[in-house]
């Protein structure tokens, strides 16, 4: 199976189903032919600028990204890129280390992207702490950020 093809899958889910979780998408990917753990999926997501928004009975579902979305996630991979010194997980934090007076800044992009898993920021001078939602674990949204910094393409 090629990246492209689970991704265009990925993207008539989306449009096609209200999937809420990533595991959720798994299995709704697994239903259509396409195997994927879990990171794939979480990969997935976030090279696809997915955004989660509120369908009519109130629930959050994924959505294809807006020019607004697209936007605010360059900003954030642009500001990952320049201040980012280190990214680790524990619990359900990320802690960043940045160069001396960068990490508001960094926190302020990080925040500005919305993206679903990060429940808030805490900056300091050159330490953020960023919290995952509830269900969300640090490695993972670590892993999320990280493909950002990165760029990972698997």
């Amino acid at each position: 199976m090629k990246k492209f093809e689970r991704q265009g899958a990925i993207l008539r889910l989306v449009k096609e189903q209200k999937l809420s979780t990533q595991t959720e998408l798994a299995k709704a990917l697994k239903k259509a032919g396409f195997g994927a753990v879990q990171t794939t999926v979480s990969r997935d997501v976030a090279e696809l600028g997915l955004v989660k928004v509120r369908d009519e009975e109130g629930r959050l579902v994924y959505a294809l990204p807006g020019a607004a979305d697209l936007s605010r996630l360059g900003e954030l991979v642009a500001a990952l890129r320049r201040w980012t010194v280190s990214l680790t997980a524990t619990g359900n934090l990320v802690v960043i280390n940045t160069p001396p007076g960068t990490a508001n800044a960094l926190a302020r992009a990080i925040d500005a992207a919305g993206l679903a898993d990060v429940a808030g920021t805490v900056a300091g001078d050159d330490t953020i702490f960023v919290a995952a939602h509830e269900g969300v674990g640090g490695a993972a949204l670590a892993d999320q950020l990280r493909h950002h910094l990165e760029g990972e393409t698997q």
